[in-house]
């Protein structure tokens, strides 16, 4: 939120990166993004800094709130809605996977792919006497867990792909701009609505029927505990890799 209209910075760089003028058309900037990321990939022996920098400049562009405010106020303003910040917020490899789809250059799938993640740890309390502290023990624990899809490999959709969300364009969120007095305008951010946060949609037709688009299903697994002697009341066990499973 801006409590006074802020100090304008730097307006032109990110047009520049792209190598195109202010007044681009978003078809444009598509363009221009696709062919200097295609020559500017790492996986192809391209600068992997530049290629940040092109998504960067393509994110904040790409979006008709975020490109409003820059070609408004400057990049410092973006940063302070939480829009800029450096190359971060976005991957580059996601923005340009979202031309090319998952596999990266024609399908060859890229080491940078879509792949799992462990969740956050999980606990679980197991119920033991102290007879069963003093003595050691092995007890049974049933649980569920969320895991990648393995109909659609955790994509979600039958086709492997997925659209770009129209209402935050690919952000997962949107910018409400509104003047609250003379040279005072407020910014306020918040997760889209049409993607819930996930910047990209999949069509009902096209959505995996195993997973039904969420991309993980539930998975019970029963998980033995060995209790073991003069063990304390409280006392955690980590069992590793039993966590849930995420997209990265």
């Amino acid at each position: 939120m801006f409590g006074r209209a802020p100090k304008k910075s730097n307006n032109t760089k990110f047009y520049e990166t792209l190598g195109v003028p202010k007044s681009a058309s978003q078809d444009e900037l598509k363009k221009a993004y696709k062919k200097a990321a295609i020559k500017n990939h790492p996986d192809k022996g391209g600068d992997p800094e530049k290629f940040k920098e092109l998504a960067h400049a393509y994110d904040i562009l790409s979006n008709p709130e975020k490109r409003e405010v820059y070609d408004q106020y400057g990049e410092d303003a973006v940063n302070d809605i939480g829009g800029g910040g450096g190359h971060g917020g976005h991957n580059p490899f996601d923005i340009f996977e979202s031309f090319f789809g998952g596999g990266g250059f024609g399908g060859g799938g890229s080491s940078r792919g879509r792949m799992k993640k462990q969740g956050e740890d999980v606990v679980h309390s197991l119920k033991v006497s102290l007879e069963d502290l003093y003595n050691g023990t092995s007890k049974k624990l049933s649980l569920s867990r969320n895991v990648l899809c393995s109909k659609c490999k955790g994509k979600g959709s039958k086709s492997g792909a997925s659209g770009r969300c129209v209402g935050c364009q690919g952000s997962g969120m949107k910018i409400s701009t509104r003047q609250i007095g003379p040279g005072m305008i407020q910014q306020m951010q918040h997760v889209c609505p049409d993607c819930r946060g996930a910047g990209e949609v999949i069509s009902e037709k096209d959505k995996c029927p195993h997973c039904k688009g969420n991309k993980v299903t539930q998975e019970k697994k029963v998980l033995e505990v060995h209790v073991e002697k003069g063990m304390q009341h409280g006392q955690k066990l980590t069992f590793q890799g039993e966590a849930d499973e995420a997209v990265s």
